[in-house]
């Protein structure tokens, strides 16, 4: 699946050069931020229809469609505006670990993030996790991207709470709820954990599943291969070292009955 926006181009008849300019620079900060049009879609809660129609020139941004992409994306978007300020404070709600945002901003970043493949046995799926700070909702966010099965790319939100020194990264659609638990941030930038999500089961059978997850920060301009990676392939064996780290480092642990 192809992460950035490729080389769509607004059409120029019917659309003004001002809102071509707001499209450029929407794609231009997509591809930048390595997400898919569906993780921005989510993050700034339209449908991707309307931001496909936008960006392909079918439609112009309206002032409400441009200004939730401007909260999603953390910058101003319109020729002419004022920087962006945090809408939202500076300090998460308590309920969220209560953490502020300048002690967090390390952890802002495109990752890796590697799991094994629920489909293809002895397989593993690599896709991207894009972490930052989200200033309507004064927290740090997160978007999947880079998916082969880009329909199920998650969003969501962060806990940091002290008690446990965990980092929660959790879903909750129409109180359906996925979760990945994971450490901080080893020495060499790395977070280990585990995922609880549904798995797709017979016919329409969700099934809950349980996997490791490892994330590693991605450096700028850094590629990695995405998707399916098989045994045979040329970095299988690195990304298998990598996930192998959550339960043989003990960042997480599987039980099942002996």
């Amino acid at each position: 699946m192809d992460t950035t926006l490729g080389d769509d181009r607004p059409d120029a008849e019917g659309l003004s050069v001002e809102s071509a300019e707001t499209a450029r620079r929407v794609r231009e900060e997509i591809a930048r931020r390595r997400l898919s049009r569906q993780a921005l879609a989510d993050m700034a809660r339209i449908s991707l229809s309307t931001l496909e129609k936008a960006l392909a020139g079918k439609r112009a941004f309206t002032l409400a469609t441009l200004l939730r992409i401007e909260e999603a994306l953390g910058v101003s978007l319109r020729p002419g505006s004022a920087p962006m300020a945090a809408t939202g404070g500076d300090v998460a709600p308590e309920a969220m670990g209560a953490y502020a945002r300048s002690a967090v901003t390390w952890l802002e970043g495109c990752y890796l993030t590697v799991r094994p493949s629920f489909g293809t046995a002895g397989g593993l799926f690599a896709y991207l996790t894009t972490i930052r700070w989200v200033a309507e909702r004064a927290c740090l966010g997160f978007a999947e991207s880079g998916r082969s099965d880009s329909r199920f790319e998650q969003a969501g939100q962060i806990s940091m709470p002290n008690l446990s020194g965990h980092i929660y990264l959790v879903t909750n659609e129409q109180g359906q709820y996925r979760l990945a638990i994971l450490s901080r941030p080893t020495i060499d930038g790395g977070l280990f954990g585990i995922l609880t999500t549904l798995e797709v089961g017979h016919g329409s059978q969700l099934v809950p599943a349980a996997a490791p997850i490892a994330l590693r920060k991605l450096r700028d301009g850094e590629d990695a291969p995405l998707g399916l990676i098989t045994p045979d392939m040329l970095y299988f064996a690195e990304y298998r070292e990598m996930l192998d780290r959550s339960i043989e480092g003990d960042f997480a642990r599987l039980h099942v009955p002996g």
